[in-house]
C-alpha cells in the first residue's frame, strides 16, 4: 500500500524541483525527505527518481505516480470537506492568506462577517506575495488564501489548487499632480521618467515592467517598493511614476494625478483542490463578498492598454 504522506513529499518534488527546496518547505531534513522516497520507491517497485549526481529528476513512472497522487489528495479535501460538514458548527483554526492591499482594505471587514456567523472559528492572517500562495496552500501551511493576476502577468496553472473569482479593480498610473496631461499614451508619456516599481520577483514588479514594455520602452527604475501607499507617497514627492490598483489608491492623495488605464488586476480565492465545499472556505468566501467596496468590479476586460478616461 502507498503511503499519502509520501505521495506528498513526490507531489512537492515535481512541483519544487529538488529535495532541499521539498525540505525547506515541509520542515524536514533533505535526508528524511531523500529517505522516505527511497521507501516510496520500495513500496512502488518500480524506479520513480533518477539520480545524477546532486540532481534528481522524476522517471516516466514517478510522474504518473505524481497524477494519481493529486487526484488521491484531491479526494481526501472532499473527504475532509465532508466531515466537516456533518459537524455542528465551524470551529478551528483557518489559515488565511492575502496580499497587502486587500488586507487593509477587505480582510478586516471579511473577519467581522466570519465571527459574526462563526464565533467558533479562529482566522489567522499572514500576509504574502500571491507568487508564494501555491506553495503555501500545497505544504498546508493555508487553507485558503487571495491571490491575484494582472493584464500581462497571467496567472499560472498551480497544479493541486483551485481558485474562485472575487473581484476585479481598475489600474490607474499615479503621476505628480503638477505635470501636464498624459494624452492619449498614459503610460508612454513617461517613457523618459523614473519609475516606482516593485521589488523583483512580484507579480507588481512583473506588471508595471510588462505594461511599459508594451508601451515600447523599458522604465528607469529609481525607487523599489511594495507597498502602495508608500508609492503614492514617493509620486507625490516628485520621486517618480507608478502603476497602482485601485485597492492601492483607496483616495486621491494630494499631489497625485491618478489616470485610469485599460487594464485591471482579477483577483480570486484559492485553496487546495477538492477543498472548496469545506464550510471554513466557503464560509470565509461569503463574508469576504459582504466586505468588497461597491466599485471593484470597474476593472476592464480586454488585456489593453489603451486609457478609459481623463484622471
Amino acid at each position: 500500500m502507498l503511503d499519502v504522506r509520501r505521495l506528498r513529499l513526490l507531489r512537492e518534488l515535481a512541483h519544487r524541483g529538488t529535495i532541499a527546496a521539498v525540505a525547506e518547505a515541509l520542515a524536514f531534513s533533505p535526508s528524511a525527505v531523500s529517505q522516505q522516497l527511497s521507501v516510496l520507491e520500495r513500496e512502488a517497485g518500480v524506479p520513480l527518481l533518477e539520480r545524477t549526481g546532486r540532481r534528481v529528476a522524476l522517471t516516466p513512472a514517478g510522474r504518473n505516480l505524481v497524477r494519481h497522487a493529486e487526484a488521491v489528495l484531491e479526494r481526501l479535501e472532499l473527504a475532509g470537506a465532508e466531515l466537516a460538514d456533518a459537524r455542528r458548527g465551524l470551529a478551528g483554526s483557518l489559515r488565511i492568506g492575502t496580499f497587502p492591499s486587500a488586507a487593509r482594505a477587505i480582510i478586516p471587514g471579511a473577519l467581522v462577517a466570519l465571527a459574526r456567523e462563526h464565533p467558533g472559528l479562529e482566522p489567522m492572517v499572514a500576509e504574502m506575495d500571491p507568487a508564494r500562495v501555491g506553495d503555501a496552500l500545497r505544504a498546508g501551511e493555508l487553507d485558503v488564501a487571495l491571490v491575484h493576476d494582472y493584464d500581462f502577468v497571467p496567472a499560472p496553472q498551480e497544479p493541486g489548487l483551485a481558485t474562485e473569482p472575487l473581484f476585479s479593480e481598475a489600474m490607474y498610473l499615479a503621476s505628480p499632480a503638477d505635470a501636464r496631461p498624459a494624452g492619449p499614451d498614459p503610460v508612454g508619456r513617461w517613457r523618459d521618467s523614473p519609475w516606482i516599481m516593485g521589488t523583483p520577483g512580484t507579480l507588481c514588479r512583473t506588471m508595471a515592467a510588462r505594461a511599459c514594455e508594451a508601451a515600447g520602452f523599458t522604465p528607469r527604475v529609481r525607487h523599489q517598493v511594495d507597498e502602495f501607499a508608500t508609492v503614492l507617497a514617493l509620486v507625490a514627492a516628485g520621486q517618480g511614476v507608478a502603476l497602482v490598483p485601485r485597492l492601492g489608491a483607496p483616495e486621491q492623495l494630494a499631489g497625485v494625478t491618478l489616470t485610469r488605464l485599460g487594464m485591471c488586476r482579477r483577483t480570486r480565492t484559492a485553496f487546495r483542490s477538492g477543498a472548496a465545499a469545506h464550510p471554513a472556505v466557503a464560509a470565509f468566501t461569503a463574508a469576504l463578498r459582504t466586505a468588497l467596496p461597491p466599485d471593484l468590479d470597474e476593472g476592464p476586460p480586454a488585456r489593453a492598454l489603451a486609457p478609459l478616461s481623463a484622471p
